[in-house]
């Protein structure tokens, strides 16, 4: 499902990723454990082609994107989270969510919208608001909503638990587990272990922009 290959990234000339290899089954769920500024974002960022790398390959489903641009990850399935949400503050929660499937003509998005409210009824609950009146937590709720619009084959979700309550953490958990029974690819990017680590099939943790997978282990 995806598999990246030696990738080097600079931001402003100063390297960030250096020499960053993985790969990711169809139907698995990782980890990409790492401080903050370790280089993350910049990862799922480039996977996403929001950042060319100055080195390396990045390919999804078997084809080589590493020089195609960002807006066709959607059109291949692909949803991302960032971890800043980037909502669009005018629109309300579903045209928010709605977004990805109107700019990329998707054929069945009105039974996409009914999964994904069938999956955060919280999500449903207020449609009809604006993302401006959310609270941070909720504003996660929609960003993942609206990755998962597109996101048939693979997410990238980075930082989904960071800044929310404990009761909203268990139910993107809840999400997760459901979307791991569907068969998704989920890469998900976070600070420390706490929330994935019954979740995940690997691990892969980020250290100054190198990548080094880790044993997975399972609380008693």
């Amino acid at each position: 499902m995806l598999k990246v290959a030696g990738l080097d990234a600079f931001i402003e000339k100063t390297p960030i990723l250096r020499q960053v290899s993985l790969d990711l089954a169809q139907g698995q769920m990782a980890g990409l454990v790492g401080r903050n500024g370790a280089g993350k974002t910049t990862l799922l960022r480039s996977i996403m082609g929001l950042l060319e790398p100055a080195a390396g390959s990045i390919a999804i489903r078997g084809e080589d994107v590493t020089r195609v641009p960002g807006y066709r990850r959607a059109g291949m399935q692909v949803g991302y989270m960032p971890e800043d949400r980037r909502l669009v503050p005018e629109l309300t929660v579903e045209e928010n969510v709605m977004v990805p499937a109107w700019a990329n003509g998707v054929a069945d998005a009105a039974a996409r919208l009914a999964r994904i409210y069938e999956l955060m009824p919280e999500v449903a609950s207020f449609r009809e608001r604006r993302a401006l009146q959310l609270s941070g937590g909720q504003q996660k709720l929609v960003a993942f909503a609206r990755a998962l619009m597109c996101g048939k084959q693979l997410l990238l979700l980075d930082e989904p638990f960071e800044g929310i309550a404990p009761a909203l953490s268990r139910r993107l958990v809840e999400v997760l587990v459901a979307l791991k029974a569907d068969g998704l690819s989920v890469l998900l990017s976070e600070s420390d272990y706490t929330h994935s680590a019954h979740l995940v099939d690997r691990l892969f943790v980020i250290e100054r922009g190198v990548v080094q997978e880790r044993p997975v282990t399972r609380a008693a």
